[in-house]
């Protein structure tokens, strides 16, 4: 009877330890907030992030573009959701193909990326028509990514949503009522309970718990609308769609991480390429006036999946630069004083420290003192100084 016992306790060991070794566990990440960043299971982290449009390429390229957006430095991907593409008709929904959000999800995960899911519902993003009957598509996404675990509340990826999309830009022309639409769709979100924080991008009177954030080329006078909450970039412009008629744009790279390196300068700690790869807008779904198919976007990842150097291979030395101070950036605010005109040193004073030298004329180069030290900035450039001494990078100075 013994010996039977010991069979029976064996066999259950062994099919506990089958389950343990075949189901995946998830534990779920707790993301919450203060004013100075994003803080995942306790800890204040430092982002970088890249918008990747899943429906603007095919899904053999998901896994190359996500990789290469790791390799690229990059903590987070940043995707829209378009309302029209997956309900083309009341009640029918597509999500087959390019149009397959969960697998895309999924493969950022897999790379170890977290997510940004912009749900809109309007998306603008140079993409035809929008749609009424909000909440609905609202809550049926977020109830898609919760049956799927994809919430960092659930173990997945996604540590940020949003509801509705630079709504500030026209909210004059609709008097009181565009005051209860916000707050109205404010509630309507968190309500949703998905565990993380919503934001809301150029939306200056965003209502608590919601962050508002920044779109544009330069985001560093950015200032939120609550003391509570953190400095966000959602739209850092690496280029410009394209029109016909119209030339190509183009935006210097060492423009763009005299930006980024401006934003965490000055306080910020969550900052999003639009775009990371800008990719191809298929069959008639480009959006007016007269929007090219392509949507390359002068991205440091090109249209095709190709590193576009030397913009892919700047932006990657300028963000080893920046998380070299994540530590002294999340632990204090900054201290910024003037070196002269146009010039500042900003420092986020800890017991190791870090420090930012900028020079924001645009005209000369200018040697600076700091700490009993000298150093040349060249014009319109941020010099990156992780222990307060020495320059790891200035954004200037472009070696690919």
């Amino acid at each position: 009877m013994r010996g039977e016992n010991v069979t029976v306790i064996a066999v259950v060991f062994g099919l506990f330890l089958l389950l343990a070794l075949t189901t995946p566990f998830c534990s779920g990440a707790n993301v919450t907030y203060d004013h100075r960043a994003l803080i995942i299971d306790g800890k204040r982290r430092v982002l970088i992030s890249g918008s990747i449009h899943y429906m603007r390429s095919t899904p053999e390229m998901w896994p190359d573009l996500i990789q290469k957006s790791k390799d690229g430095g990059l903590d987070v991907i940043q995707t829209f959701f378009f309302w029209n593409l997956h309900e083309p008709v009341r009640g029918q929904y597509e999500f087959d193909g390019r149009k397959d959000l969960v697998k895309f999800v999924k493969l950022v995960a897999e790379a170890g990326l977290y997510v940004h899911l912009r749900i809109g519902p309007y998306a603008c993003a140079e993409w035809n028509y929008g749609q009424a009957e909000m909440k609905r598509i609202i809550t049926k996404i977020v109830d898609m990514m919760k049956q799927e675990n994809l919430y960092a509340s659930q173990g997945g990826p996604i540590i940020l949503s949003q509801i509705e999309n630079e709504y500030g830009n026209v909210e004059s022309a609709y008097g009181d009522s565009a005051k209860s639409y916000i707050n109205w769709s404010a509630q309507m979100a968190t309500s949703l309970d998905t565990g993380v924080p919503w934001i809301m991008c150029q939306q200056t009177d965003a209502p608590d718990p919601i962050i508002n954030s920044c779109n544009g080329f330069y985001c560093d006078q950015f200032t939120p609308n609550s003391n509570n909450k953190p400095k966000m970039w959602t739209e850092n412009w690496t280029g410009w769609f394209s029109s016909f008629g119209d030339p190509v744009s183009y935006r210097p790279v060492a423009d763009i991480a005299f930006s980024v390196a401006r934003f965490y300068q000055l306080g910020g700690t969550f900052q999003n390429y639009y775009m990371y790869h800008g990719g191809t807008n298929f069959g008639r779904t480009s959006g007016g006036p007269f929007i090219t198919t392509s949507y390359d976007y002068d991205a440091p990842i090109d249209e095709y999946g190709l590193l576009r150097q030397p913009k892919w291979g700047h932006l990657k030395d300028v963000h080893s630069a920046i998380k070299l101070c994540e530590e002294a950036i999340v632990a204090t605010d900054p201290k910024t004083t003037s070196l002269g005109s146009n010039l500042e040193a900003t420092v986020y004073k800890t017991e190791s420290g870090a420090a930012f030298l900028a020079n924001i004329g645009t005209e000369s180069d200018v040697s600076v003192n700091f700490n009993g030290h000298s150093y040349h900035l060249p014009a319109w450039s941020v010099s990156i100084l992780p222990d307060c001494k020495n320059v790891v990078l200035n954004t200037a100075k472009v070696n690919f």
